[in-house]
């Protein structure tokens, strides 16, 4: 389903350099980087691509919009399978508190904590 949705990127003229990384370790190791909370310079040797490598990938990829095709395409197959149960989805949203709230309480350092 990954490959489906990938995003073809230019390929340089061979001729020096290191031979070009296949995608789907390249996508596993973005995939381990973002899930893990890793930093990009710690990605670890073992998934065979370097942090410039994944993090250039990646920047390309969002730049093409792959991550809100391939989210779509999986909630798309996983519907069609029946194993999305929509009465039990979480929504997950970032709210912005509103400035000048009144303070409810005491912060760790004794300042009034807002809310609001």
């Amino acid at each position: 389903m990954v490959h489906a949705h990938a995003v073809v990127t230019d390929r340089r003229r061979q001729g020096g350099g290191t031979r070009p990384v296949e995608d789907r370790a390249v996508f596993t190791a973005i995939v381990y980087v973002l899930t893990s909370g890793c930093a990009w310079r710690h990605l670890p040797a073992e998934f065979g691509v370097s942090p410039a490598t994944a993090h250039r990938r990646f920047s390309a990829w969002t730049r093409a919009g792959l991550w809100p095709r391939l989210h779509r395409a999986v909630l798309d197959e996983l519907g069609a399978k029946g194993q999305i149960d929509w009465a039990a989805a979480i929504v997950d949203a970032a709210v912005r508190a509103k400035k000048g709230g009144s303070p409810t309480g005491q912060g760790p350092r004794g300042q009034g904590i807002r809310l609001g």
